[in-house]
């Protein structure tokens, strides 16, 4: 099975950035769909963004402009660059990665934004 870790994550002023990464341990070119979910306290786990092997990227309306999402092939990652960050996009982030028969998660980072 592939392994992910995730790392990058942290406490940040508001206005601030943070990248996010997901090393996975085998090589991700078979899996056509990754992405990143974040999950609340008391909420659901939603999706942030995905980026297909294509490179067609899909964002949550609450994150257009502000979060840019990517991945690197040749380095088994994937990444998530966060700016303007707000209070609201606290939680814990997820890597995911999967196709028609197989699906992977991360162990969660936290990323807090908080003053």
């Amino acid at each position: 099975q592939v392994q992910l870790v995730e790392s990058g994550g942290g406490l940040v002023q508001p206005g601030g950035s943070l990248r996010l990464s997901c090393a996975a341990s085998g090589t991700i070119f078979r899996f056509n769909v990754m992405g990143w979910y974040r999950q609340a306290p008391g909420k659901q786990r939603d999706v942030v963004a995905t980026i297909t092997s294509g490179g067609t990227t899909n964002y949550a309306d609450a994150v257009k402009g502000r979060f840019t999402i990517s991945r690197d092939n040749a380095k088994n990652t994937m990444y998530l660059q966060m700016n303007s960050l707000e209070p609201e996009h606290s939680g814990v982030y997820y890597c995911l990665i999967k196709n028609w028969r197989l699906t992977y998660w991360g162990q969660g980072t936290q990323v807090t934004v908080s003053s």
